[in-house]
C-alpha cells in the first residue's frame, strides 16, 4: 500500500475495508460516490465568509481540460467548450491525427455528459471511430473514448467490450480500470467489479490520478454497502483533487452518500461546497433542490429545480420535480413535468441514451404498468444490473405479479444476491411486494429499514411507507422479528 498511495490524504486501503468500518419509488439523479480511516487526511468543509476550498496542493495542471478528458475525471465546463474548438481546428488542419480524433471525441462525451446535451454523443462517437480508422483497433485513447461514451449511453456491454480491447492493447494502464468498474457494475457482475478494483488498487499511480482511483473504490464501496468507507474515501479524493471541477465532482458525491443515509445538514453542506467551487456541476443543484425539500423548504427547492431545469431538461430531475408536485396535492404542476420529461426522453434516445430503465420506473408508477415491466424485462436481459432488478419488481408488482416480484426485489436487496447497496428505496418496494403476499413480517422489518436508512427517501414513497407500517401494525406476540415469511423470501434466481 506504501509504494501505491504514501502521501498523506491519499491512502487506499489494499483490499475490503475491515468490518468496524462497516457501519433509490426512484432517486434517479446519482453520483456516485464523515469519517475516515487512520492516515486519512479530512478536507474542512468552508464556513460563510470564507474561501470555499484551500487550494489544492502542487502546481495547477497546465491544461486541465486535456488532462481530465485523458484520465477521464470530471473537467471545467469552459475548458472544455475551449478543448473542443481546439481539437476541431486540429483535426481539420490533420484530418490523419488519430490522437487529435480521440481527444475531440473524448471531449465531446464528457461536455455533453456535463451538460445533458445528448447532441454531443452522436458527434463523439463519429470522431472516436475516425481515430479508429486511422490508427487501428489498438488505440487506447480512442477505446478508452468510446468506453466512456458507452456509460454515458447507459450501454453497459458496449463499455464493457470497449474497456477489456483497451486493457488487451496495453495491459497495466490505470485509466482503463474505472470504465470496466463501471461496466461490471452495470451488468450486475459485482465479483468482475471488485476484481478490477483490486487490479486498480495494485498498480502504481501518480498523484494526478489517485483522486479518481479513490472516487472508484468509493463506488464499489457503496455498492456493497460499506458507505462509511465510501464518504472516507471520497472525502480524501475531495481533498487530493487537483482542479475546482474535480473537487466539486467528489464533494457532490459525498453529499449524495449523505442523503442516501437520510442526514439532511451534511448532504445540503457538501452540495453547496460543490456549487461554490463549480456553478456548472451537473448533479449538485438537483441534489440540493432535493435535500431541501426534504428539509421542508420547499419554495427554494422549487427554485432550484426550476432553475437547474431551464438549463437543461433531465428527465431525471423532471421527474424528480413531477414527484414533489404530486406529493403536494398540485397534479397539473405534476402532469407538465411528466410531459416535459416524455420529450427530454426522445431527445436522450435520439443521442443514443438507452433510457428504459427510467422509462420504465416512470411507467410503473405513472403511466402503464404492463408496459414497464415489459421495457425491463428486455432490459434485464440485456444489463442486469441491481438498479434494473429493483424497477423490474416493482414494476411486476403495480402490474400485480407479486410473486415473481418479489424476485427481483430479493435480487436487488439481498447481499447473497448482489445487492449489497444499501438502499431505502429497494428496501421500501421490496416490503410493499412483501405485504401483498401475506408476508406481514418480513414487510414490517424492511418498511422499517427503509425509514431508518432514509427517511427522506421519497416524497411519494415516505408517505405510503409510514401508512404501510401503521396498518401492519406491531407484531403479534410471541413472534420473533423478522421471522414470519423467512421461508418465502428467498424466491430464487431470476434468470439472467
Amino acid at each position: 500500500m506504501n509504494d501505491r498511495l504514501c502521501e498523506p490524504g491519499t491512502s487506499l486501503p489494499a483490499g475490503p475495508p475491515r468490518r468496524f468500518r462497516r457501519t433509490l419509488g426512484r432517486v434517479l439523479v446519482a453520483t456516485l460516490a464523515g469519517g475516515a480511516a487512520a492516515g486519512v487526511v479530512l478536507m474542512p468543509l468552508p464556513q460563510e465568509g470564507q474561501p470555499a476550498v484551500p487550494p489544492a496542493a502542487g502546481p495547477p495542471p497546465r491544461a486541465p481540460a486535456l488532462t481530465a478528458v485523458t484520465y477521464g475525471v470530471p473537467a471545467a465546463l469552459p475548458g472544455l467548450t475551449a478543448l473542443v474548438a481546439r481539437q476541431e481546428q486540429r483535426v481539420r488542419a490533420r484530418p490523419r491525427d488519430a490522437r487529435a480524433w480521440a481527444v475531440l471525441g473524448a471531449a465531446y462525451a464528457e461536455r455533453g455528459r456535463r451538460t445533458g446535451d445528448t447532441a454531443d454523443y452522436p458527434r463523439a462517437d463519429r470522431a472516436l471511430r475516425t481515430s479508429l480508422e486511422v490508427r487501428g483497433t489498438r488505440n487506447t485513447e480512442a477505446l478508452d473514448g468510446l468506453a466512456a461514451l458507452a456509460l454515458a449511453r447507459r450501454d453497459f456491454p458496449a463499455a464493457k467490450r470497449y474497456g477489456e480491447e483497451a486493457l488487451k492493447a496495453a495491459p497495466g494502464r490505470w485509466s482503463a480500470y474505472p470504465p470496466l468498474i463501471d461496466a461490471y457494475t452495470g451488468l450486475g457482475d459485482h465479483k468482475a467489479a471488485q476484481r478490477a478494483l483490486d487490479k486498480l488498487l495494485g498498480l502504481r499511480t501518480g498523484a494526478q490520478a489517485r483522486p479518481a482511483v479513490m472516487a472508484r473504490a468509493a463506488a464499489v464501496y457503496r455498492d456493497r454497502g460499506w458507505r462509511e468507507d465510501a464518504v472516507a474515501q471520497l472525502t480524501d479524493a475531495a481533498a487530493a483533487a487537483r482542479t475546482p471541477a474535480e473537487r466539486a465532482a467528489w464533494l457532490t458525491g459525498v453529499g449524495q452518500l449523505a442523503w442516501e443515509r437520510g442526514d439532511l445538514p451534511d448532504a445540503l453542506r457538501h452540495f453547496e461546497a460543490a456549487l461554490r467551487l463549480d456553478p456548472e456541476q451537473p448533479a449538485a443543484p438537483a441534489g440540493r433542490a432535493r435535500t431541501l425539500a426534504a428539509l421542508g423548504r420547499t419554495t427554494e427547492a422549487l427554485s432550484e429545480y426550476r432553475a437547474t431545469l431551464a438549463r437543461q431538461p433531465d428527465p431525471a430531475v423532471l421527474l424528480e420535480l413531477g414527484e414533489l408536485y404530486e406529493s403536494r396535492g398540485q397534479e397539473r404542476l405534476a402532469a407538465e413535468q411528466y410531459a416535459r420529461l416524455r420529450a427530454a426522453v426522445g431527445q436522450a434516445v435520439a443521442g443514443g441514451v438507452d433510457e428504459e430503465l427510467l422509462i420504465g420506473r416512470f411507467e410503473a408508477d405513472h403511466g402503464d404498468a404492463p408496459d414497464a415491466v415489459e421495457r425491463l424485462r428486455d432490459e434485464w436481459r440485456r444489463q442486469p444490473g441491481t438498479e434494473v432488478a429493483d424497477a423490474l419488481g416493482w414494476a411486476l408488482h403495480r402490474a400485480g405479479e407479486d410473486t415473481e416480484a418479489l424476485v427481483y426485489a430479493t435480487a436487488a436487496t439481498d447481499k447473497t444476491k448482489g445487492g449489497g447497496v444499501r438502499s431505502a428505496l429497494y428496501a421500501f418496494h421490496r416490503a410493499m411486494i412483501e405485504g401483498e403476499l401475506d408476508l406481514y413480517g418480513p414487510a414490517r422489518r424492511h418498511l422499517e429499514e427503509a425509514l431508518r436508512i432514509n427517511p427522506y427517501f421519497s416524497p411519494l414513497g415516505v408517505p405510503a411507507a409510514r401508512t404501510a407500517l401503521r396498518t401492519l401494525g406491531e407484531p403479534p406476540p410471541g413472534e420473533p422479528p423478522g421471522e414470519e415469511g423467512v421461508e418465502g423470501e428467498d424466491g430464487g434466481e431470476p434468470r439472467r
